[in-house]
């Protein structure tokens, strides 16, 4: 990859050493989720999977006053039930694309990150935010439901009857009160969502990538399995590292007293 790899209209990938940048890039409609821009975001994450120079990958908007307000409802309002059900997988695709990354993700919100657009911030394993984010599942206020994952991702973040509360009220929560709740993991000054997202990226990406898909691998595999199957889901993440080019160069270095150039296998 280059500097920066535009996928489609609305989705490009720029780079920052070992991070990767997912830019979601249609202002004219606060990053609303059309069929292209889901397309457009399932390519990148495809791309993202297979680059073994992405090690940390941070999820950010051009939008000054959105992250994302989820599915272009505009759109889904000229679909006939038969194309609703064709761009079904489309859609899909982009959520599952983000969760499914390999290596560790941060999403980096500011102003509204609503429905959709907070699956996809759901969908990473850290969420950094600034005082303006406003998050939110509002589905049922418009006769669906949370479709991206919400109703899987929010209660494994905040337990069973407080996402139950936020999916059934279908209220929006300003910053503060999501960082209390846990929906956002840190709060940053204004406008430095996505300094600070990007910072906290470089900072895991100095660790080793084999380590690191690896932890992510134990987390979200045991997540929900009982301690003695957990146990063993995190004993066989172990043993596909401790043979690995870097464990080696992580003890060495280590004995060294020097910081660990990664082979990264």
């Amino acid at each position: 990859m280059g500097d920066e790899q535009r996928f489609g209209e609305f989705v490009s990938v720029r780079r920052h050493a070992y991070v990767a940048e997912l830019v979601l890039d249609r202002p004219k409609a606060m990053n609303a989720v059309s069929t292209d821009m889901a397309r457009s975001i399932g390519s990148a994450c495809a791309a993202l999977s297979e680059d073994r120079d992405a090690r940390v990958v941070v999820v950010t908007s051009t939008h000054e006053r959105a992250f994302c307000v989820g599915a272009d409802l505009k759109e889904r309002n000229s679909f006939s039930d038969a194309e609703l059900v064709r761009q079904r997988p489309t859609a899909r695709a982009a959520y599952t694309g983000v969760l499914e990354l390999p290596m560790p993700t941060v999403a980096a919100l500011h102003g509204f990150a609503l429905g959709g657009g907070f699956e996809l911030a759901l969908a990473c394993d850290l969420i950094v935010a600034d005082p303006t984010a406003v998050v939110g599942l509002p589905e049922v206020s418009v006769g669906v439901i949370p479709g991206g994952g919400g109703t899987q991702l929010l209660p494994r973040r905040v337990g069973a009857a407080r996402a139950a509360e936020l999916i059934f009220t279908a209220r929006r929560l300003e910053a503060d009160e999501a960082r209390q709740l846990g929906l956002i993991d840190q709060l940053v000054g204004e406008g430095e969502d996505r300094s600070e997202a990007l910072a906290l990226a470089a900072r895991i990406a100095a660790n080793s990538p084999v380590g690191l898909r690896a932890a992510k691998r134990a987390l979200r595999l045991g997540h929900g399995l009982d301690l003695r199957a957990g146990l063993e889901v995190e004993d066989a993440a172990w043993r596909s590292v401790a043979f690995s080019g870097d464990r080696a160069e992580g003890v060495a270095a280590f004995n060294e007293k020097r910081k660990p150039q990664w082979p990264g296998e």
